[in-house]
């Protein structure tokens, strides 16, 4: 089966994505929020399929790097990340 994706919401998945040591990552909060989970959840799934993933599937972003994407969101989207 095809799914069409309306331009809307491949504009929504297109906003969350983010380039961090130079690859292009999605937040775990923001794939709980497309797949209207909560992000325990999607952090419980990585972690009991640890198979499933490459190595490099998950990182912990530093402080700094946090910092840095917050202060980024607020001035381009004029809102915060908690």
């Amino acid at each position: 089966m095809v799914y069409k994706m309306s331009s809307l919401l491949v504009e929504k998945v297109r906003e969350k994505i983010y380039r961090i040591r130079n690859i292009e990552v999605m937040l775990d909060s923001d794939l709980a929020e497309l797949y209207g989970v909560e992000t325990k959840y999607i952090n419980q799934a990585v972690s009991r399929n640890t198979e499933r993933f490459p190595n490099d599937f998950v990182f912990e972003l530093s402080q700094d790097e946090w910092d840095n994407l917050k202060s980024q969101n607020v001035t381009s989207k004029g809102s915060n990340i908690s």
